[in-house]
């Protein structure tokens, strides 16, 4: 049974992505701060399988407690094949207005936390000779919108990380891939009305959103054979917005 660290597993992408690989047959540690009334049932849903989901209290942004969390799990669960750096936020704001702590509380959970994770989790994969890791990014890191200046540079960091670090470790056998989500129902989509989705979904080639489970496949896809010989890459799920 391979084991897949999920962050931000109770809600939106990253509890539908915790359900495509319990279903999978992966064993899956979905890492919140609180666990949801979502992931209690997907929890229950998976309880009778050999795979299932099991949710582990962690805020991510208490960086020095991670360390001691990524021991914890391993001790707890076994090697870590898979980590899904999913867990973030999506502060709107101008930058000329936004708060200095919600400039710093954005940079500390999109980009600190996950590089410091993935740091933990990484020297085991490599002592194990292999593994897959997979950041979620955005179609916003490359094309930019207004009021989103701090959350785009925190995913081009997450492109840029990537990148480099299939570098280092792709010798060993683990792949970094990111994937970079279009506007979703349920993520960035949610302050906006039923017009302004409307109007966005008419500029996509497929004439639509992509949702939660668009995402959720293409994790599945990376983390299975299919994904074997891709690495360093950042792969765009938007209905075409960006094409």
């Amino acid at each position: 049974m391979r084991n897949v660290l999920v962050t931000g597993g109770s809600r939106g992408i990253g509890l539908a992505i915790a359900r495509r690989l319990a279903g999978a047959g992966f064993d899956v540690i979905a890492v919140a701060r609180r666990e949801s009334e979502e992931l209690r049932a997907a929890i229950a849903e998976f309880s009778a399988s050999s795979a299932g989901i099991h949710f582990r209290a962690c805020d991510l942004s208490v960086t020095d407690a991670i360390p001691a969390f990524v021991k914890s799990v391993r001790d707890e669960h076994g090697p870590i094949y898979g980590l899904v750096n999913n867990a973030g936020i999506g502060t709107e704001g101008l930058l000329a207005t936004m708060h200095n702590s919600e400039i710093e509380d954005l940079v500390r959970l999109n980009v600190l936390a996950p590089m410091i994770l993935t740091k933990y989790v990484v020297r085991h994969m490599m002592a194990a000779g292999e593994g897959r890791i997979v950041n979620i990014s955005s179609i916003i890191a490359s094309t930019g919108y207004n009021g989103l200046s701090v959350y785009g540079a925190t995913k081009a960091a997450a492109n840029g990380f990537t990148r480099s670090l299939a570098r280092e470790v792709g010798k060993v056998g683990i792949t970094v891939n990111a994937i970079a989500p279009g506007f979703i129902a349920t993520e960035l989509t949610q302050s906006m009305d039923e017009e302004q989705q409307r109007r966005i979904a008419g500029r996509s080639a497929l004439r639509r959103l992509p949702d939660t489970g668009d995402v959720a496949a293409m994790v599945e896809y990376l983390l299975g054979d299919g994904g074997r010989n891709v690495t360093g890459t950042v792969l765009t799920v938007d209905a075409g917005s960006t094409a």
